[in-house]
């Protein structure tokens, strides 16, 4: 049975959910499951931006059979050719056979590695600007190179004023009927998961980001539709903004997020300390997280809202405490900057983490390193417990600065 939702008289949501997913690209965890969104245009030609992933195909089917109620399709629009979005082109192809393909060049080149039908007669590829014609809706095209992969562009259609913005403003989670933003309450239920997303899949791209930003279509944009999440139609400035400050590496809140690796628990105690030390000294919104048992998308997330980083750690075999280790890798894959770290190190006899983790840091752009490096030896003691409180004031007066 359909299960669809209006965007107007004219364009439908007939998208799907999936929540027994629990790996969002077999990595990351997405407890409460995804939404794959798909919209479909009726004109005097119709047009379906996207398709969905295979787990949604057969509500996906219902959703656009039930729409076009017996109408041919027209035409779809591929802003984005990555499997969980266009796993039904070859159904649809069969489906109507008189059906258009809309795509730029590198969509194609893409689609021929993915499958073995026939394209010939099927495409219309257009270039950057270029329009199409459905009646009374017209749709724009905008590309948007490595938002996340190459191929990448959004449709902006001119009547209406609405972006589909492929996987730009998207979010992990499933809508739970509410698909618009002024249905929920974003900042408690979804700015988390459109965070993470934004970091982990989008975050490498912050240049491209901007880029796509600056080219976004200069009349007003009523709506954004993005493949993933939530539909925005109100207060769309929230989302532009959050995309803006993430996308430029700039934190979202001045506060501090204490990330740390600890075997025995001396290095957690450390961090407990030096958090309730700036939570009296009236710091807010502090996140504290284990990295042995946060899933790296969690810290990811955390990296992207928060201006200034603890990072405490031991020396293991010589070297960085290897989860410690596997999350400055994802920290410089996602071309991370602008960040103020505090740096915490334990070691019974040789402790080396704070030194080599320095020297990864040094790779970022614009990380300042701030003083005292706080070395605890096995359990922190008197002396050690004075360089932390004297971190914990560098820290402060970064803050304050």
């Amino acid at each position: 049975m359909y299960c669809t939702r209006n965007l107007s008289d004219s364009v439908y949501w007939v998208g799907g959910c999936d929540r027994r997913l629990s790996l969002f690209e077999n990595l990351f965890p997405i407890p409460r499951g995804i939404t794959y969104n798909s919209y479909l245009i009726l004109d005097e030609k119709t047009a379906l931006i996207d398709t969905v992933d295979a787990s949604v195909s057969r509500q996906f089917l219902e959703n656009i059979l039930h729409t076009l109620d017996g109408r041919t399709l027209d035409y779809l629009v591929v802003n984005h050719m990555e499997p969980d979005h266009c796993a039904n082109l070859e159904e649809l192809m069969l489906r109507f056979p008189s059906l258009k393909l809309v795509g730029n060049a590198k969509t194609f080149g893409l689609m021929q590695q993915f499958y073995d039908f026939d394209l010939s007669e099927r495409m219309v590829t257009v270039k950057e600007g270029d329009t199409l014609s459905l009646g009374s809706h017209t749709l724009r095209f905008y590309f948007a190179p490595m938002v996340h992969w190459p191929e990448v562009m959004m449709t902006y259609e001119e009547t209406e004023k609405l972006l589909f913005s492929a996987d730009a403003f998207g979010s992990f989670g499933a809508v739970n009927g509410n698909l618009f933003n002024d249905e929920v309450r974003f900042e408690q239920e979804w700015l988390d998961d459109a965070r993470r997303y934004y970091g982990n899949i989008v975050g490498k791209y912050g240049a491209q980001v901007q880029a796509a930003l600056k080219k976004l279509p200069g009349q007003e944009i009523r709506m954004i539709c993005p493949l993933h999440g939530l539909v925005w139609r109100s207060n769309l400035d929230c989302l532009l903004q959050k995309y803006d400050l993430w996308s430029r590496y700039e934190p979202e809140e001045q506060t501090v997020a204490l990330l740390y690796g600890s075997m025995y628990g001396d290095t957690e105690n450390a961090v407990n300390i030096l958090a309730c030390g700036l939570a009296d000294a009236g710091v807010k919104h502090i996140a504290v997280h284990d990295i042995s048992s946060t899933h790296v998308s969690a810290l990811v997330s955390e990296v992207f809202r928060c201006s200034h980083l603890v990072l405490a750690a031991p020396t293991y075999n010589g070297g960085i405490y290897p989860a410690m280790l596997n999350f400055l890798h994802d920290m410089k894959a996602l071309n991370l900057q602008n960040r103020t770290v505090a740096l915490l190190e334990n070691g019974s006899w040789a402790p080396t983490a704070a030194k080599q983790t320095r020297a990864l840091l040094d790779e970022l752009k614009n990380i300042q390193v701030l003083e005292p490096v706080v070395t605890v030896k096995s359990a922190l003691k008197g002396d050690t417990l004075s360089q932390l409180s004297q971190l914990k004031d560098s820290i402060l007066a970064s803050l304050a600065g």
